[in-house]
């Protein structure tokens, strides 16, 4: 078995739902991350004609992001008509899997080049797609938890591991002004490429049409203007009695990256410098109407699987989808609180769905080599109850 090496990843800046992104095509979205990360090498040209496959996340494949949007945005970034792809779709953490899915090609020696992407315009598609249809079999007792909401389902997490609102309310603040830190940095300027939107409206005084363009360049997310005391006066929305708020919950986002993945023969073939080396990649099952505390069962699934240990890693960045589903995390893994999520997580930056743990990836990757971390972690939950978690290690140059 062969071995798998990050050689770069480029995404998006991650826009609200309705927000910075939301006139920008999710296929448009992804066009820009697979043609940054071809771009961030200087063989682009010749890697271009020689891309075995190229996988993307996707968790609503419908509407503006359906039709196998992996080929259709394949082809709109000028890629040769040769080039094969494909959508897969695992809920949170399909962004992820194509990671580990193109890391599994190039270690069997299936394939040589491999570029694994993750996209979701939540602007486009409503969050259980247009039309959803349900098995009337879900709805019977023994399989009610199926239908749960997530929402719900972090409700239940408050309930089976005893999170206070005050402990969800200050982990979201936290959140928060870890994510304004590393804006105010620049910490997150190597792994975004900035994307220019363009807007056509119509004016009725000049009776004219109008273009308008814009640059963005950061994460629309981070609230500088919030505050524990804000987030502590909003309303539950998930249940009467509950905790769980807007404000401890992720934000619906619109968002896109791309991962390229070489093998060995590749890097001297192409004289590629890797970053990392993409280790392993575990999912686990749990109950449905607990989904969020899946990273439990799925982190010492893949620890064990590479050889490590939690004391092994230095970075870890588990997605945020509630603030209770993080802590209860934090808590059963006994996770050390200033390796999670560093430069804060989806609660302030967004939660693209499919396109998080792509998005995640380039976070991690551009964090190891700053900061010469040795292994860093990607984990999250799953909706109808999995946990996803994949493990880099960095390769210092």
């Amino acid at each position: 078995m062969g071995k798998a090496y990050i050689v770069d990843a480029k995404r998006t800046p991650v826009g609200k739902a309705r927000g910075c992104l939301s006139k920008t095509r999710a296929d448009d979205l992804l066009v820009h991350a697979i043609q940054s990360v071809l771009k961030a090498s200087d063989k682009s040209q010749e890697i271009n004609n020689n891309i075995d496959d190229i996988i993307v996340g996707c968790a609503m494949p419908e509407g503006p992001q359906g039709l196998n949007i992996a080929r259709i945005a394949t082809l709109l970034a000028g890629l040769p008509d040769s080039t094969p792809a494909y959508t897969l779709n695992r809920f949170c953490s399909s962004g992820l899997q194509s990671v580990a899915n193109a890391a599994d090609l190039v270690k069997s020696g299936s394939a040589e080049l491999v570029i694994a992407a993750g996209v979701e315009s939540m602007s486009s598609v409503p969050m259980t797609g247009f039309k959803p249809s349900v098995n009337p079999k879900v709805l019977e007792d023994e399989n009610i938890a199926i239908a749960y909401g997530m929402g719900l389902t972090a409700e239940k997490v408050v309930q089976k591991y005893s999170i206070s609102r005050d402990e969800q309310d200050e982990f979201a603040f936290n959140s928060h002004q870890k994510a304004i830190f590393a804006n105010q940095e620049g910490l997150f300027t190597n792994e975004i490429s900035p994307i220019t939107t363009v807007e056509t409206g119509y004016s009725l005084d000049s009776k004219e049409y109008t273009t308008s363009t814009n640059v963005v360049s950061k994460d629309e997310g981070p609230r500088e203007d919030t505050s524990i005391e804000i987030l502590g006066k909003l309303r539950t929305v998930f249940a009467q009695d509950g905790s769980v708020t807007a404000g401890n919950s992720s934000q619906m986002s619109d968002g896109a990256a791309a991962v390229l993945i070489a093998s060995e023969e590749a890097l001297k073939k192409y004289n590629l410098n890797p970053k990392a080396e993409f280790l392993g990649f575990s999912v686990a099952g749990v109950p449905a109407e607990i989904m969020g505390i899946g990273p439990v069962k799925a982190v010492p699934k893949v620890l064990t699987s590479v050889g490590l240990g939690l004391d092994d890693i230095g970075w870890i960045e588990l997605n945020e989808a509630f603030a209770a589903q993080s802590l209860a995390v934090i808590k059963e893994l006994d996770l050390d609180r200033e390796k999670v999520n560093p430069l804060g997580g989806a609660i302030a930056l967004g939660h693209a769905l499919g396109a998080t743990g792509s998005i995640r990836t380039a976070t991690i990757l551009s964090a190891m080599k700053r900061d010469n971390i040795d292994y860093g972690m990607i984990t999250m939950c799953i909706g109808t109850g999995m946990g996803a978690a994949g493990i880099i290690k960095n390769i210092k140059n």
